[in-house]
């Protein structure tokens, strides 16, 4: 479980760090109700910029922020709503929408559950180890710029083939970047230089997003109700919350299903991968272009027990849509098809793994032959912010988007769509992919028997990871306390 044992000398030095730099943690009921946080810090808010390197954007660090790049406030949960002019199906499709956390990205939160519980904890020595993060794209990024926010030291490890936009940006703040071969597949090369740190012998602590309980525990405390939110104030009574779609990247963002099944009981969770790299749905490998997802293994966060469907998207049908939202042409065509102009405007919101997540919720509703009452919820991580380089390598490859390519991609791509590739799972079709934790995190990282099992028999396991967000609320408002800093304001 997660571990909150205290560190009495080392969270002294932490406490000391923290007053120093005016470091004052939001609680993770802060995260999910911004109306808790202090109207200082609200106020004081109103000068500072959205991707600004300043402690009081931790506070930032919620669904809720205002969307604006500097200034914001808080307000109801960012999100979009699909309609079936773009989708083709009569089901709502509900997208939130991750670009009005700071670095762009609701990752930053995933790194923000696995940093702060170590640090309130003193389990992690921001004075004299660097913080490690893993990542397959935006994680890294989240870790980084935490780090900053909390005076640590940070190495950002990523695949050398990530989209530049990633790599601009984190030579800002990161102290470290490790590039490691290959690209979004390449999970396996991440962990290997993991150990190979470890090994160097340097002061370090390592936050694996694949495996850090902190990860799950920020997504099914923070993501979940946000999701819920939003589905109290836009269904109506006679509209059923069927199912909630995510990526599997690391097993966190799918977490927010395992909380809302609790409340909606009936409703479905599907995992979403990459048709290249099939390793859910056919214990396949192979390279994609899904950015952000990382694949070749299940997270050992990943509560597959809870999961109902598995999907795998082809990597052509993201790529191209990320050309329809945004090229001129494009845009022209969904207008031409009943899409607002407001909407339009605001398809930028859905980076790659966004739009392979709004297919997945497609094909989901398709499955299920879901009407007009029928409520879909999808994630879109980032946005083309951090892709543009990627626009302009499909223009050089393939030619400038035409009205005829819009068309096609259009019909192919959003109307057209099948329920190829799915997979409805039976018991043992989900501990079939739950045994496949055990190649990667028994046989190579480390985890035991005893434990994997426990995952699977012991219903309490994640439970219990879920019960721990009121005593780490607890200890980082002691932490906050101990500071003095709250008082200061």
């Amino acid at each position: 479980m997660i571990d909150l044992t205290v560190n009495p000398e080392v969270l002294k030095r932490t406490i000391e760090r923290a007053r120093e730099r005016n470091i004052i943690v939001p609680t993770f009921k802060q995260q999910r109700n911004p109306e808790l946080i202090p109207e200082k810090i609200k106020s004081r808010l109103k000068e500072v910029g959205l991707w600004d390197i300043n402690p009081l954007n931790l506070f930032r660090i919620t669904w809720h922020n205002e969307a604006v790049e500097t200034g914001g406030g808080f307000g109801g949960v960012n999100y979009l709503e699909l309609p079936r002019e773009l989708t083709g199906v009569d089901a709502r499709i509900i997208a939130l929408v991750g670009k009005w956390f700071p670095t762009g990205a609701h990752k930053v939160g995933a790194a923000f559950g696995c940093l702060v519980p170590r640090l309130v904890t003193g389990q992690f020595d921001p004075t004299t180890e660097k913080s490690v993060w893993p990542s397959t794209g935006n994680y890294c990024r989240g870790g980084a710029y935490d780090a900053a926010l909390l005076a640590c030291d940070s190495i950002a490890i990523l695949p050398e083939e990530m989209s530049q936009e990633r790599f601009d940006w984190l030579q800002s703040v990161a102290g470290e970047i490790i590039k490691t071969p290959g690209s979004e597949s390449n999970v396996k090369e991440i962990f290997d230089k993991c150990h190979e740190l470890r090994a160097s012998g340097e002061a370090l602590c390592i936050f694996n997003q694949f495996d850090e309980l902190g990860n799950y525990l920020w997504h099914h405390e923070i993501t979940g109700p946000a999701i819920h939110e939003i589905l109290k104030q836009t269904m109506s009574e006679d509209q059923n919350f069927r199912g909630y779609v995510s990526a599997t990247g690391s097993g966190g963002t799918i977490a927010a299903g395992d909380y809302l099944k609790k409340i909606y009981p009936y409703s479905k969770i599907m995992a979403s991968e990459a048709l290249q790299c099939p390793t859910l749905i056919n214990n396949g490998f192979g390279a994609h272009r899904i950015e952000g997802i990382g694949d070749k293994h299940v997270p050992w966060i990943h509560n597959a027990k809870n999961t109902d469907l598995l999907v795998a998207i082809d990597d052509e049908i993201p790529m191209s849509l990320i050309r329809l939202f945004n090229e001129p042409e494009g845009k022209q065509l969904l207008k031409s098809r009943g899409v607002s102009e407001e909407l339009v405007e605001q398809l930028d919101l859905i980076g790659i793994s966004g739009a392979s997540n709004l297919v997945s919720a497609i094909k989901l509703a398709k499955y299920y032959e879901m009407t007009d009452k029928d409520v879909v919820v999808t994630i879109l991580t980032d946005s083309m912010e951090m892709y543009e380089s990627r626009l302009a390598e499909l223009t050089e490859e393939r030619g400038s988007f035409s009205a005829t390519d819009a068309a096609s991609t259009y019909e192919s791509k959003l109307q057209g769509l099948s329920v190829d590739y799915m997979e409805e799972l039976t018991y043992y079709g989900r501990k079939r992919v739950h045994n496949l934790k055990y190649y990667t995190w028994v046989e190579q990282q480390g985890k035991t028997y005893e434990e994997i099992q426990q995952q699977w028999y012991d219903d309490q396991y994640w439970t219990s990871i879920v019960e721990s967000v009121d005593k780490i609320d607890e200890l980082i408002e002691a932490f906050n306390r101990k500071t003095g800093l709250l008082d200061k304001l």
